[in-house]
């Protein structure tokens, strides 16, 4: 008789991922890869966190620490959202989590049961539905439109779905990039407040901005739930680390959920990201980095046959719509690698219902990287 495997891992791909272990796979034959299809900086972390990571190591500082995360970086997390926002946070409610990705889990976890409903936008960060669907949680996707800069709306909220019992949203959003402004944001945590709905706030991508000031949702309700990164902004992807700010109500729950799935957050990396907080003039550099990027994808992108971009106002992507060139993205993501040597991401990945029509460029690497691809791309014509 055939032992059991759970259903729970019976879910949606990364699809990113694959693409990324193809292309590695390329370049390990020798093949010369422009990689395009991973969020992740092509700039080192901050000087300053290297240095406290040396001293760290040095003194041999790493054993477990509070499930939490370590009082000096809670403070200076904390401290943060008052010089950045103007919003006062109380240490005892920061968490320090193992990436973006553990805070998620304890979000979910923590905000809901199985069986509830909680909403997302398409095109959208796909693992938010399919950790919610591993755990027995309904996601509910809307459709967003352009008109709406792919972000979801009261009028949406209300139109299509009812007996909710959370919201997740992202701005800035991957993979479109597009950003909820103040009056915005008041107006969906209002419509949540008022129907007793729990408000997620991936804010991941805080501090890649061009042109448009980050709005967080804590300005605005007490009771939302902020998840951060120091991934993104801070250029530190593989020290998995990043942060939320928990209600009250949640706090109890998320410490013993943190406490038995993880233990702790990365030693070494806590004690190195204290010092990421003290290097903004290097991170807008490498921000400005991104927006060169940004706009050679944006002029250039249209020359060589995609015409047809999400306004970008932050991260560091670009959504074409490829309609006109493919109606089945992974497909063309695949063509694309093989025969022009970059590599993209379906749509299909944000998106499972109009995804098979748009392609994700990401311009988080070098702009020798981007300069190439263009005229990769121009020399290999998609649709001819």
């Amino acid at each position: 008789m055939a032992v059991k495997v759970s259903a729970r891992g019976q879910i949606d791909p990364f699809i990113v991922m694959d693409v990324m272990r193809e292309a590695n796979a390329m370049a390990a034959t020798g093949e010369d890869i422009v990689h395009l299809e991973v969020g992740q900086p092509g700039t080192p972390a901050p000087e300053r966190v290297l240095e406290a990571a040396e001293r760290a190591l040095r003194d041999n500082r790493l054993g477990y620490t509070d499930a939490m995360g370590i009082p000096q970086l809670r403070e200076r997390i904390a401290e943060h959202y008052v010089v950045m926002y103007g919003v006062d946070v109380s240490p005892e409610r920061v968490v320090v989590t193992t990436g973006s990705s553990g805070a998620f889990l304890l979000a979910f976890l923590g905000a809901f049961d199985s069986g509830d409903k909680v909403a997302l936008a398409a095109p959208g960060y796909p693992s938010y539905r399919n950790i919610l669907s591993a755990l027995g949680i309904e996601p509910v996707v809307f459709e967003t439109r352009l008109a709406d800069r792919y972000q979801p709306t009261p009028g949406l909220l209300s139109e299509r779905a009812a007996d909710l019992d959370g919201l997740i949203v992202a701005s800035p959003s991957n993979p479109t990039g597009t950003m909820i402004g103040g009056a915005e944001m008041a107006a969906l945590t209002a419509h949540c407040r008022d129907r007793g709905v729990r408000f997620i706030s991936d804010e991941i991508y805080h501090g890649i901005t061009y042109g448009h000031e980050s709005v967080t949702a804590l300005a605005y309700d007490d009771e939302a739930v902020i998840i951060n990164s120091f991934s993104k902004y801070f250029s530190m992807t593989g020290w998995r680390l990043g942060w939320m700010i928990v209600p009250d109500s949640m706090l109890r729950s998320v410490e013993c959920l943190t406490q038995n799935l993880f233990i702790s957050p990365p030693t070494l990396s806590q004690h190195a990201a204290v010092a990421a907080f003290d290097s903004h003039d290097e991170l807008r550099a490498k921000v400005a980095k991104y927006a060169r990027n940004r706009e050679i994808l944006l002029s250039e992108l249209p020359k060589v046959g995609f015409d047809k971009l999400a306004p970008a106002d932050g991260a560091f992507y670009v959504y074409a719509d490829v309609a006109q060139l493919t109606n089945d993205s992974p497909d063309f993501c695949r063509r694309m690698l093989a025969e022009a040597r970059v590599a993209t991401t379906p749509g299909l990945d944000f998106d499972p219902y109009r995804g098979n029509s748009f392609v994700r460029f990401s311009f988080a690497g070098t702009e020798d990287d981007m300069r190439q691809a263009i005229d990769r791309l121009g020399d290999w014509r998609p649709g001819s």
